[in-house]
Order: C-alpha cells, then structure tokens, then sequence
C-alpha cells in the first residue's frame, strides 16, 4: 500500500528495508530475516507497482555461492537492484554499535559473485559498507575503492556522522552514491536536494513511513482503549 501511495504522490523509486521488513515481523534487524522472506514481499511490491524497487539483501544471505541464488531469486521477482554489506553474521542495524566486518576481499568476492550471476545488466549491485562506525572513515573510503574495483554499480557508506563526511565521502568516491536517512541514527537528516548537490543519487528514508503509521495506529488505539470508540480519527 505504501508503494501504491509513493507512486501516486510522485516519487521515482521505492525501498524494502531490511529494518523495516523485520519490525513489521516483529523481529530486530539482526540478520534473522530469510532470503525468501524478502523476496516474496518484494514481489509483493513490485505487483503492486511500476515504480523500480530496491531491496535491502543484508550480507547476501551466505558466501559468494549464496549471493548468486540471491540475485537471481531477486532479480525473479522484478527488482531493480540490490545493496550487499560487508558486515559479519550476525549483522546488525547499521546505525548500532557492535558491529564487525568482513575482510574487504571476502566482500568484493560476493560482489563479483552478484555481477556474475544477473542476467540483466541493468540490475543495480550497491555495495554498502559499515565500516565508519567500526575502523573510521578512511577505511570506508578504502574498502568502496575495494568494492568498485570487484564490480559494484554504487557505494553505500552507511552511518557517516556529519554533513561535511557526506561531502568529503563524495569527492573521495566520486561514482553514484546512495545515502541513508533514518530517523534516529548516527547520520545528521540532510535533503534530497543538499545530497543531490553533493553527488549522491539515491536517498533511502527506509522507515520514515513505517513509523508514522505506527505512530498514528498507536493513537488510535489509546483513543479506542480509553473511550470504547473510534470516534472519527481520519477526519484532517
């Protein structure tokens, strides 16, 4: 439903976050989430829609063999594109603390696996790394230096902390890059247009949506609990 909106509204792209597909199972963003549990809602998604979908594939669900059949069960069910980290199981919300790491060259090894494996060239491989928060920017910078080089499409740097690492991560990464904006993370809430300006080309705001109606269902339900009715909670 929320794809349906996106595309009714005007947007261009839509998202299955790892997040927020494991919240809405009631399950933390922890890695628990099975491949074919993302696959079959984001074929849920794109019947729904005709905008392009990108998928969270968290760690590729395995070794460079397991990244094939992922990119192959996603690119099945009609996804555009996918971004891989370079966390160890198991993983963690990229905005935690804890998290460790792959070596840089197990990593590019999934990703010559995934480039290998789709047949549609125009499938997007993303590879993101966590690497900020774990060994410091300029390991984040070595290790998407790593990741073109094995054949990735776009770099993720996932959880910089200020607008001037946005900016410095793109002069020292000039290729198309994806930012991430969730709410309550360790990254600052820059726009479109300011990361645009920067050279980022894709922007995720992957549970945004997810929170809001969970916030406005949280209200409803204290107003149907305290007054035995709904009353008219949908009038603006």
């Amino acid at each position: 439903m929320v794809a349906k909106l996106a595309e009714r509204i005007g947007f261009s792209a839509v998202y299955l976050s790892g997040g927020a597909l494991s919240a809405s199972l009631g399950l933390p963003d922890i890695g628990l989430v099975t491949l074919s549990e993302f696959v079959d809602e984001a074929r849920r998604i794109t019947r729904a829609t005709n905008l392009p979908l990108l998928c969270d594939a968290d760690t590729g669900f395995g070794e460079a063999l397991s990244v094939e059949r992922c990119v192959r069960l996603f690119e099945d069910a009609g996804v555009a594109g996918i971004h891989l980290e370079d966390q160890q199981l198991p993983k963690r919300c990229g905005h935690l603390s804890g998290k460790s790491l792959v070596d840089p060259s197990l990593m590019a090894a999934k990703i010559r696996a995934a480039v290998a494996s789709r047949n549609d060239p125009d499938f997007l491989i993303i590879a993101r790394t966590d690497a900020r928060s774990v060994n410091g920017f300029d390991d984040a910078v070595t290790r998407a230096k790593v990741y073109l080089e094995a054949g990735a499409d776009a770099i993720f740097p996932e959880a910089l902390e200020t607008a001037d690492e946005f900016a410095e991560f793109a002069r020292r990464v000039p290729v198309p890059l994806l930012a991430n904006m969730t709410e309550f993370g360790k990254s600052p809430n820059l726009d479109a247009a300011t990361l645009g300006a920067m050279g980022y080309r894709l922007v995720l705001f992957p549970l945004t949506a997810f929170r809001g109606a969970m916030k406005t269902a949280a209200d409803v339900l204290l107003e149907l609990h305290a007054k035995g009715h709904q009353g008219n909670p949908f009038r603006r």
